[in-house]
């Protein structure tokens, strides 16, 4: 049986490209299993035009705060959605097992898991590869009608948490209103910095 125990804590850099192929965004992503938050820096190019969002996920609150720092200001938005441990799912299959890169010479390969899956309840198509020892996650694709396909590339892992008042949202956003909900994928998609 693989490995699907994965991290309690981990903070880590990541890459993200829109399914169209015409967005690229970089950011820095941070993950408390254990108090069930996210937060997302991202920042990117589209049509020549730099875009940039903030995201805290606090979803023992079920809310989300998208975070304007040129403009001091929050919008707040219900997690429609639970926490989404960052594990290979109990009803994934194994597809394989492989070395990405060389498994001639010692150091040269990285052993890794290719799970796949369905979530039904979000009519939601799944695949993820994480390492073989420790469980890191290196790239997952996630699929819905809503927001197509969605890839994550995960590199510069560190485990712990540098910082935890990350997870805490700026004083600015105390005041911020409840303005309907999303979910962690639509979250990712940028489509307002895209028409800004």
């Amino acid at each position: 049986m693989q490995n699907r125990n994965c991290l309690d804590g981990i903070c880590f850099i990541w890459n993200k490209m829109d399914a169209r192929g015409d967005l690229m965004v970089n950011g820095k992503y941070r993950y408390d299993a254990l108090g069930k938050k996210v937060r997302f820096h991202q920042m990117g190019s589209y049509q020549n035009k730099t875009i940039s969002t903030d995201l805290l996920m606090l979803f023992n609150e079920k809310v989300m705060y998208k975070i304007n720092w040129s403009r001091l200001s929050c919008k707040k938005m219900g997690l429609r959605v639970p926490f989404q441990p960052l594990e290979v799912p109990r009803d994934a299959f194994l597809v394989g097992q492989t070395i990405l890169g060389s498994a001639s010479a010692f150091g040269q390969g990285l052993l890794v898991n290719t799970w796949m899956g369905e979530d039904r309840e979000f009519n939601a198509k799944y695949m993820s590869v994480f390492t073989g020892i420790g469980c890191l996650p290196v790239t997952s694709m996630y699929h819905t009608d809503s927001t197509g396909w969605v890839m994550l590339s995960y590199y510069n892992i560190m485990l712990g948490i540098d910082n935890p008042h990350f997870f805490h949202p700026p004083i600015f956003c105390q005041n911020a209103v409840l303005e309907g909900t999303t979910d962690y994928f639509e979250a990712l998609r940028l489509e307002d910095e895209l028409e800004d």
